[in-house]
């Protein structure tokens, strides 16, 4: 089983990146995928979600409206695409599955299945 991230990098404050996320070794399109992140001396904090049918989302507050999820069952891949970027978004962004019947669930940090090993998102000036 593998997730792998992409797309991370340096930016100005106020620009964009589109983060990927590349699975292999499970049945993709039966998992529900998030992108969470983690800043240095600090927890990790969920950010996005979308479901196994795509249509439906979620999104932490800090990113709502800036920040939109997608998938692409086709191509085992799932996005996040990252407009006015802050330097407050600063942080190791990783991608992350487990089977949900429940969005909300998805929240919660603990009881993922897999994991990928993070790409890492730097907002500077």
């Amino acid at each position: 089983v593998q997730l792998v991230e992409s797309g991370g990098g340096l930016v100005e404050p106020g620009r964009s990146l589109r983060l990927s996320c590349v699975a292999s070794g499970f049945r993709f399109a039966e998992y529900a995928l998030s992108w969470v992140r983690q800043a240095p001396g600090k927890e990790r904090e969920f950010v996005a979600a979308i479901s196994q049918l795509p249509g439906n989302t979620l999104y932490a507050d800090s990113v709502k409206g800036r920040f939109t999820i997608s998938r692409d069952n086709a191509k085992n891949t799932v996005y996040l695409q990252m407009n006015s970027l802050k330097p407050e978004d600063t942080a190791v962004y990783y991608c992350a599955s487990k089977i949900i019947t429940n969005i909300a669930t998805m929240r919660n940090t603990e009881g993922y299945d897999y994991w990928g090993q993070g790409t890492q998102v730097t907002v500077s000036s």
